[in-house]
């Protein structure tokens, strides 16, 4: 029998602007639990020590709220247009993560659950509680319990109806609603995901080492990338689709509708050379409103930097941009120059080295300045 509230909530939802909307019981099993615990005792989260600190919450949504009896499980598509991976081999231009090419998706996601949850307490007066991606709560175990869709082998979600491209968002019930039939697993033999992994951060199916990952290198880890990983990152600027990008299910994903993830044309295809030049007013101007602002300008140079680096020897534009970095403010910025120049001109980085190291105050920097030129 179908529970009128949850049916009620669903179309409601929908209306709203919803793609996909399931219900689960406010509970993870032990395999949830357990996956959390090998993540982070094998040391797979780098520097993210918040997912340490919050296992207990992350792991049972009742210790998170200890009223919480039921959570709806929204998504909302944002299968791109193109491919994400056709820029891939323009060494002049960056690649953006398709979820960064337009406006936060966690602006528009919290006002439409909030909506739906002011709706909800009107009808059904209780205690809720809405979540978007900023608090410890395991979206992908409870939107496979919800039905919205599996875990694939890259540890993503996967939808039947949309791919690999839903954003995740919940609200979080006291009152006891009929859960939907949990989604299983249809990924089969297929691993295309895993292979296609430029750093090879899967250990095995179902299993990240986000310390290898490019999303997590680009965007969470705050210092210099491992020199042995940078050649791998390509032109990847600020997050990797790869996994998402080659996975089958999506044939069937429907192009996104809502204008906040249309993607901006500075963002699809941008020139390194100018991003290099950014300053700090600059590049708060061309990410206000994006995800990429977070990471601040110097993350942010570091990874252009790099993707630089990566060119090859033959555009000279790059070569120049990598120069003026040198002489940058910030330390992590002049490490990533340095080793940008070290790729693409050689020559020049042996005849700036003496002098650099003398002069250089950091020893980030310095460690750069010091490590033997990449042959290109």
């Amino acid at each position: 029998m179908h529970d009128p509230i949850r049916e009620k909530i669903r179309e409601r939802a929908l209306a709203a602007g919803f793609d996909a909307v399931g219900f689960a019981a406010a509970h993870l099993g032990d395999e949830a639990r357990n996956g959390l615990r090998e993540f982070i005792a094998r040391g797979y989260h780098g520097d993210m020590g918040w997912l340490a600190g919050t296992a207990e919450r992350r792991g049972d949504p009742q210790a998170l709220w200890p009223e919480a009896r039921t959570v709806i499980v929204l998504g909302v598509n944002y299968a791109p247009e193109d491919d994400p991976l056709g820029v891939a081999d323009r060494s002049e231009a960056g690649i953006v993560s398709v979820y960064a090419r337009g406006r936060d998706y966690h602006d528009m996601l919290k006002r439409r659950l909030k909506a739906l949850a002011r709706w909800i307490d009107g009808e059904w007066p209780g205690a809720l509680k809405l979540f978007v991606d900023t608090a410890p709560v395991m979206e992908k175990p409870l939107a496979q319990l919800a039905g919205l869709g599996w875990q694939g082998k890259h540890t993503n979600l996967v939808s039947r109806q949309f791919g690999s491209w839903l954003f995740l968002g919940e609200i979080y019930l006291s009152l006891t609603l009929e859960p939907d039939p949990p989604e299983t697993d249809h990924c089969g033999s297929c691993r295309r995901c895993l292979d296609i992994c430029p750093t090879a951060a899967f250990p095995a199916p179902h299993r990240l080492d986000a310390r290898r990952c490019i999303s997590y290198l680009t965007i969470e880890h705050k210092g210099m990338i491992p020199v042995e990983l940078r050649p791998l990152i390509g032109n990847r600027i600020y997050g990797c689709d790869d996994c998402l990008a080659v996975c089958p299910w999506n044939k069937f994903a429907r192009v996104a509708h809502e204008s906040d993830f249309f993607p901006r044309a500075e963002l699809t295809s941008p020139r390194l050379a100018e991003l290099a030049a950014l300053d700090d007013a600059d590049f708060r101007r061309l990410f206000s409103g994006s995800p990429v602002k977070r990471i601040g300008r110097n993350r942010f140079l570091r990874n252009v930097l790099i993707a630089i680096g990566n060119a090859g020897p033959d555009l000279p534009q790059l070569q120049t941009a990598a120069e003026r970095c040198l002489d940058d403010a910030a330390p992590l910025v002049r490490a990533a120059a340095a080793w940008a120049l070290s790729r693409v001109s050689p020559a020049v980085f042996r005849n700036e080295r003496d002098a650099r190291l003398e002069a250089e105050p950091d020893e980030l920097v310095r460690a750069e300045w010091e490590r033997k030129p990449d042959a290109v």
